[in-house]
């Protein structure tokens, strides 16, 4: 669950939302992490672990927004997260810092989570850390979307491949730019890959999402 989700559920439920600070580990603090490295705060390695320089990239953010400079990630901290990234532009910068977060995580067929993933569970998991919703499965990810040219993707769009026969879409990756789109495949878990002429020759399309 991102900082977004957590402040929008806690302002609905009234409830108090997650603090988050030195010793909290998990998923929240990877993707805490994640969201501030993409704002440019150095927060060492993205590993989940709430640790000495994720406390000093958090102070260096309260203090850059006015707010009250504790290095714990409470509801003014979370908010003011949450109006930082809320850009197109912060949102790619999200998704990318997500996906990558994840890179060496071992393929699972069916997997959904950071235990293991395939390649649309893959997807599907980094957008919606920034709650935008895909469909389960590759085919059904490429059905929707607004279609995008080779030549005019952006990082964030979502690419496709026909690696299976029989089927038009069976594969689906995200864009990086520079040619590359990060993915997980059997042969090596989540991994970037340049478009090679394996790439190129199995691709299908592309669809900007958000």
């Amino acid at each position: 669950m991102t900082l977004v989700i957590m402040t929008i559920l806690a302002s609905a439920s009234g409830a108090q939302a997650a603090i988050l600070k030195v010793g909290s580990t998990g998923s929240d603090i990877r993707l805490l992490q994640s969201e501030l490295q993409a704002l440019s705060y150095n927060v060492g390695p993205l590993d989940g672990i709430f640790g000495t320089k994720t406390k000093a990239a958090v102070i260096a953010f309260q203090r850059d927004k006015n707010l009250l400079v504790d290095g714990v990630v409470g509801p003014q901290t979370q908010a003011a997260l949450q109006i930082a990234t809320r850009s197109p532009q912060g949102k790619t910068e999200q998704i990318i810092n997500t996906a990558k977060s994840f890179l060496g995580v071992p393929y699972r067929w069916g997997g959904t989570t950071p235990a293991g993933f395939d390649c649309s569970g893959f997807t599907r998991y980094v957008f919606a850390s920034q709650n935008i919703s895909l469909p389960r499965v590759s085919v059904d990810q490429y059905a929707i979307g607004t279609p995008v040219s080779f030549s005019d993707l952006i990082p964030g769009d979502l690419v496709f491949f026909n690696i299976t026969s029989g089927k038009q879409v069976s594969h689906v990756g995200i864009y990086l730019g520079n040619n590359e789109f990060i993915s997980a495949t059997s042969s090596k878990g989540v991994a970037i890959y340049p478009f090679t002429p394996y790439w190129t020759n199995t691709y299908v399309g592309a669809k900007r999402v958000y």
